[in-house]
């Protein structure tokens, strides 16, 4: 963190973790399995526990803030209230938020109804309704796995003093856990105790310094193989397709599983650089990615200019494939006149290809 001066005007700065995928990147593509979600109830409730007995309230566990983080599963903590704290600060409200946050205050019993709703949907792709708002149960949708019924109804009590704590759910997900309380936090929240500070208790900026907004900040909840979002095994999934990809990755595979390899080229492409994609990531693919990326070359054979021609189904596929592309070099040009070409790239679970073709 710091300060720095761009374009004349002074800023505030935090550098933070960058989490590679989220969890609602993966649901507009599928539905977890409950085994996926019983494997990721466990590291959440660890995190929520640790918030818990320190008096504090995440307010936001929804799809977005569970994040995944080199092979761990880290609740983004941007939102961190002291509970009781007043909800004047909380941003508008979403169907995330328990019933008794429009009386201006929170506490741990709305951290139980938001899990709730984020088990629903993402279990079946849908957030619970209340067709009638006076309804004391909501409408489940249909999908719903029966042996999360009587959980999720008891997350979703409109009274929150019955709903469970999360010893209870603890016990019921994660028996591990049920281990006498500690006062310090386990040795993974100490690698960046700053980060579950709560923004109320954070010193005044000076009005004159414009802030640059905090966008991600993180708490580990345990080690977590990112097999989660992709534990399905091949008779359960539907039919691969180009355009079903998930961006929650999976456990790291060996290398000998996961080769990087390039197809051929034509001659004039002196450096080949495909893009280095970690095999977690690679592993979430169903299908293939295709990525097209138009280059302009000068005449020495580097590269001076890039268009995404063909971003695929994935905006992170899409990313790295670019990043590669200012990479490559060609052979030199007898000519003055720049050239074109398109790199064509291929994302498999088995690895990543590409090849050039020239444009005339």
């Amino acid at each position: 963190m710091g300060r720095c001066q761009l374009g004349g005007h002074h800023f505030l700065f935090i550098v933070m973790e960058y989490a590679e995928q989220t969890l609602d990147q993966i649901l507009p593509h599928r539905a977890l399995t409950s085994d996926e979600v019983r494997e990721m109830l466990p590291p959440a409730l660890d995190a929520l526990a640790f918030l818990h007995r320190n008096k504090l309230v995440h307010t936001q566990l929804k799809p977005p803030n569970f994040l995944v983080v080199n092979d761990q599963l880290k609740l983004a903590c941007d939102t961190i209230r002291a509970s009781g704290q007043s909800t004047a600060i909380i941003s508008k409200s979403s169907p995330y938020d328990p019933p008794e946050a429009k009386d201006g205050t929170i506490s741990a019993a709305g951290d139980i109804w938001s899990l709730g709703v984020t088990m629903v949907e993402a279990l079946t792709q849908r957030v619970p309704e209340w067709p009638d708002a006076e309804l004391e149960t909501a409408a489940l949708p249909k999908t719903l796995p029966e042996e999360f019924l009587d959980t999720v109804r008891r997350c979703l009590n409109r009274n929150p003093a019955n709903r469970p704590t999360i010893a209870d759910l603890e016990a019921q997900f994660n028996p591990a856990a049920q281990a006498p309380v500690i006062s310090d936090p386990p040795p993974v929240y100490r690698e960046a105790p700053r980060l579950a500070t709560p923004p109320h208790n954070a010193p005044k900026r000076p009005p004159s310094v414009a802030v640059i907004a905090v966008v991600l900040m993180v708490v580990a909840a345990v080690g977590f193989g990112l097999r989660l979002f992709h534990s399905r095994s091949t008779s359960q999934q539907p039919a691969a397709s180009s355009t079903q990809t998930s961006q929650l990755a999976t456990a790291p595979t060996t290398a000998s599983q996961n080769p990087q390899t390039a197809m051929p080229t034509p001659a004039s492409a002196l450096h080949e650089e495909i893009p280095d994609v970690p095999r977690s990531a690679l592993a979430s693919i169903r299908g293939h990615i295709k990525v097209s990326v138009r280059v302009t070359v000068d005449r020495s054979g580097n590269v001076v200019g890039v268009t995404l021609k063909e971003p695929g189904s994935s905006k992170y596929f899409a990313s790295v494939a670019t990043k590669a592309a200012r990479k490559w070099r060609f052979s030199p040009s007898d000519t003055a006149e720049s050239r074109d070409w398109l790199l064509r790239f291929e994302f498999t679970r088995g690895g990543t290809t590409g090849h050039a073709i020239p444009q005339s």
